[in-house]
């Protein structure tokens, strides 16, 4: 397994860096309208993992911004995840040829996991990243949400992995959806516990970091990357910091 690694996120609308509060369109906030240079930027600071949502895609799979994403990467010596409402294999398909080291599913994997798992089988489980965004109940019970987190989908966390497992799951994104853009912290005692159930998957904390204490707190849960988005963007630290922060044992 890759070693672990601090992983800075961009959120694009057409081609604009936004972040959206808790998910809502109508909460948008508008960083940049340069996201290469943003990346150039972090790659000079030491990142060696990029992660990208195309939100225009997501709310509208007829205006994947697929082009302008190829031309992200390009100019990027990165690697890059790439995610946004992955429907179809065709989606799929077109991101990796335009130079997406991981295509990043969210709710098709709940809906559809047969569909999912033969994409898998198909292009390689290295290639795609699970985005599993939980609601935990008063039971403590992990339950998947989908659809930009509209509606609960009754499968939980644990379940939907051990499915994946069968065609060898390697990467899980899982954002506690209480503390997403709230620089708030990370849910720790989440993370700890999943990565110690599932120690083969290499699991990616997103959500709530505000500070580098927030990374801080995620050293020993196992976690093999931490994705920071808007504290970057706000400059609450920057990719150096939180790079020689999460190194420093």
């Amino acid at each position: 397994m890759q070693t672990s690694q601090i992983i800075p996120a961009l959120d694009l609308i057409d081609g604009q860096v936004v972040r959206l509060h808790q998910g809502d369109y109508g909460k948008q906030t508008n960083y940049s309208s340069n996201p290469t240079a943003l990346f150039a930027d972090y790659v000079a600071q030491g990142a060696k993992q990029l992660h990208l949502v195309d939100l225009t895609g997501a709310k509208d799979p007829t205006k994947r911004q697929t082009k302008l994403i190829g031309k992200i990467i390009r100019a990027t010596n990165c690697p890059v995840q790439v995610g946004g409402g992955i429907r179809t294999e065709q989606d799929v398909a077109d991101l990796l040829a335009v130079g997406a080291n991981r295509v990043v599913i969210g709710s098709t994997a709940v809906k559809q996991p047969e569909i999912v798992k033969g994409w898998f089988e198909k292009y390689g489980a290295e290639k795609f990243v699970l985005a599993l965004d939980v609601n935990i109940n008063e039971q403590g019970e992990k339950l998947i949400a989908i659809s930009g987190w509209q509606e609960n989908s009754g499968v939980s966390l644990e379940a939907l992995i051990k499915d994946f497992q069968t065609v060898g799951l390697q990467h899980v994104l899982c954002t506690d959806i209480s503390k997403d853009g709230t620089l708030s912290g990370s849910n720790v005692a989440l993370y700890r516990e999943i990565c110690a159930e599932f120690p083969e998957v290499a699991f990616q904390s997103s959500g709530g970091i505000g500070s580098l204490d927030d990374v801080n707190a995620l050293k020993g849960t196992g976690v093999a990357g931490v994705i920071i988005g808007r504290a970057l963007l706000e400059g609450k630290f920057d990719v150096k910091g939180a790079i020689e922060c999460w190194q420093n044992v």
